[in-house]
C-alpha cells in the first residue's frame, strides 16, 4: 500500500505526483532551474526529467524543444529517445541476466564456450563476466570499416581482433564487449537482443515505448539527434556501429521515454518485480548491481581501483548522473552518447532519469553539468547531502 503525506499536481500533464514525508518538494523544484539553465547554455535543445522516490513518481517535466531544426519542436514528457549506451544496461545487460537466472550462462563461463571462434588471438581467458564489468582487455570500439559488408561479417571481425590488455587486468569501457554479450543473448537465447528484450523485459513491465528500431507511429514523437551524410538523424540510431548493423546491437540501438525508464527502474528498486509481474528474482537483481572492483588508469597512468557492476557505473569517471550527494560505492547508473542517464539509489528508494539529445542539431552539446547538477538536488531532497 503506497502512502502519500502531499500531493502536487504535474502543470504539464496534469498527472497526481506523490510526495512523501521524507521529500523536500521545494528542493525537488530546483531542477527547474538546473535544466532550463543547461538549455540557455546550448548544452541541449530539451530534456526530459523523472524521479522516482519510495515506489512513486515525484517528479515529471519537460524542458525545451525536442527539436531545433529544421523547425522548432516543444519537448513533451512522452518524448522517445535514442538511449544510446543505457541499451548495454537495460537492453543487453538484464538479458544476460535472464540467461543466468535461466541457467543457460555463467558469469565466469569463458565467452569461448558458447562462441567458439571468440577464442582466436588470444581471446580464450575473456569471460562474461570480464565482458560486464568492461574488465575484458577488448578494444573500445574497432574501425568502422569492418561493419562495412553486413552484421555477419562484422561479428567475424570482431571475433579475430586481439586484445589490448590481458583480461581482467584493466577497466575500459567497450563497445565491443557488448557486441560481443549481444551476440551471446542472440546464440543462447534463440532470438536477436532486441526481440529477447521485448518478449522477456519490455512487454512484461508494459514498457510500450521502448524497443529498437521505432515504428513509425512512435517515429512522431521521436527526439532527433545528430547528423548522418550531412542530414539530421530522426527515428534512426545515431551510433554509427549499430546503424550499420541494422539498428539492433548490444551496445546500442534501444529507444524509450522516461515513463518507461521510470517502470524499469521501479522494478529494479522492488528486486525484480512490478505490478505484480516479477522480471528477474531478488538474487539475480543483486548479482546484477552490486559493486566490483575494478582496475583504472588515471591520466597520468597511475592505476587506481573504481567500481562497476555487471553493466552499470558505480564509481568511475562515468558517475556523474550521481551527483555529490549519493554515496559513493552504494547506487548504480548509466550514461548515453545522446546525453541520456539513469542514476538508481536503492538506499533511498530513488532513481533519477535525464533523458536529453544533446547531440541535436550539430553533434555537440554537454549533459554532463545537468546530470551532476539534477542528481546533487535530488540526493539533497531525500536527505542526502
Amino acid at each position: 500500500m503506497r502512502f502519500c503525506l502531499m500531493f502536487s499536481l504535474c502543470v504539464l500533464c496534469g498527472e497526481s505526483l506523490c510526495f512523501g514525508a521524507d521529500i523536500d518538494k521545494t528542493k525537488l523544484a530546483e531542477i527547474d532551474t538546473a535544466a532550463e539553465a543547461a538549455i540557455k547554455r546550448g548544452e541541449c535543445p530539451g530534456a526530459v526529467i523523472v524521479v522516482v522516490h519510495a515506489d512513486a513518481v515525484v517528479y515529471r517535466k519537460a524542458f525545451g524543444n525536442r527539436a531545433t531544426k529544421p523547425d522548432a519542436v516543444a519537448m513533451t514528457p512522452d518524448a522517445v529517445f535514442d538511449m544510446a549506451s543505457l541499451t548495454k544496461p537495460v537492453a543487453t545487460g538484464t538479458s544476460v541476466m535472464l540467461l543466468i537466472q535461466q541457467g543457460k550462462l555463467k558469469p565466469e563461463d569463458l565467452v569461448s564456450k558458447h562462441w567458439p571462434e571468440f577464442a582466436a588471438n588470444g581471446k580464450d581467458k575473456v569471460t562474461v563476466e570480464h565482458l560486464l564489468l568492461h574488465t575484458s582487455g577488448l578494444t573500445a570500439d574497432n574501425a568502422i570499416a569492418d561493419y562495412a559488408d553486413g552484421r555477419a561479417k562484422a561479428m567475424e571481425r570482431i571475433a579475430g581482433l586481439k586484445l589490448e590488455a590481458p583480461a581482467g587486468m584493466r577497466f575500459r569501457y567497450s563497445d565491443v564487449g557488448f557486441i560481443v554479450l549481444g551476440e551471446l543473448v542472440e546464440k543462447l537465447g534463440g532470438m536477436p537482443v532486441d526481440k529477447f528484450a521485448r518478449k522477456h523485459v519490455f512487454e512484461p513491465l508494459k514498457m510500450a515505448d521502448t524497443g529498437y528500431m521505432p515504428a513509425d507511429v512512435l517515429k512522431k514523437r521521436v527526439a532527433p539527434t545528430g547528423l548522418r551524410d550531412s542530414k539530421i538523424v530522426l527515428g534512426e540510431v545515431h551510433d554509427p556501429r549499430a546503424f550499420k548493423m541494422g539498428g539492433v546491437a548490444g551496445h546500442a540501438g534501444l529507444f524509450s521515454t522516461a515513463d518507461d525508464m521510470a517502470r524499469y527502474c521501479q522494478m529494479l528498486l522492488r528486486n525484480g518485480e512490478l505490478d505484480g509481474t516479477r522480471i528477474l528474482g531478488a538474487k539475480t537483481v543483486k548479482l546484477f548491481t552490486e559493486p566490483h572492483a575494478v582496475p583504472v588508469l588515471d591520466k597520468s597512468g597511475k592505476q587506481l581501483t573504481g567500481a562497476r557492476s555487471f553493466g552499470w557505473d558505480v564509481d568511475t569517471s562515468y558517475s556523474a548522473p550521481r551527483g555529490d550527494g549519493f554515496k559513493k560505492g552504494e547506487g548504480y547508473g548509466h550514461t548515453g552518447f545522446t546525453g541520456t542517464s539513469v542514476w538508481v539509489d536503492p538506499g533511498t528508494k530513488t532513481a533519477v532519469i535525464i533523458l536529453t539529445n544533446r547531440v541535436h542539431p550539430d553533434d555537440k552539446g554537454n549533459a554532463t553539468p545537468l546530470r551532476r547538477a539534477v542528481g546533487t538536488i535530488v540526493a539533497a531532497a531525500v536527505g542526502k547531502k
